[in-house]
């Protein structure tokens, strides 16, 4: 199965680079109603990095390890070690439009597990995807330009 999403933002590509390469994005872009605890990740990212996190579903704690690949200026890959889906991997691509606008392209490829309690759980995930990034897109340009501008396109 897959996801995909774009956005742009109005900010250099290097600086929206630099944003997603950082630990602490991750905490920032993820949406209040599911809470994140012990991010433990080098800042900035770097090849073959490990990402580890605990995400909270009500009182269901889902670990999830994700190890960062193929990183390189125009953006990289995370890939679930270990977490709530038989596969996961997510490719993050930055494309400078011009000097000050950057678009955001992600790609999620991702496998359900079979057994039935975490195949609900990927499910359940699965299905919010689409809203989870545009969560993301909407945070990521209130924290790189102050604002909401280009909200929604």
């Amino acid at each position: 199965m897959e996801h995909q999403s774009q956005f742009t933002v109005n900010a250099p590509v290097e600086a929206v680079r630099q944003f997603h390469q950082s630990a602490n994005s991750l905490q920032e872009i993820t949406p209040p109603l599911i809470p994140m605890t012990a991010v433990d990740a080098p800042d900035p990212l770097t090849e073959g990095a490990q990402i580890a996190f605990t995400l909270w579903f009500g009182p269901l704690p889902v670990r999830w390890t994700a190890r960062i690949e193929d990183l390189d200026p125009n953006g990289f890959v995370d890939r679930q070690a270990s977490g709530p889906f038989a596969s996961w991997v997510h490719r993050h691509v930055f494309t400078a439009l011009d000097r000050n606008k950057t678009r955001v392209d992600d790609h999620v490829t991702y496998k359900l597990k079979s057994n039935p309690f975490w195949w609900l759980v990927g499910g359940t995930m699965a299905i919010g995807l689409p809203l989870l990034f545009r969560y993301r897109a909407y945070k990521t340009r209130q924290i790189l330009t102050g604002n909401l501008e280009g909200y929604g396109s």
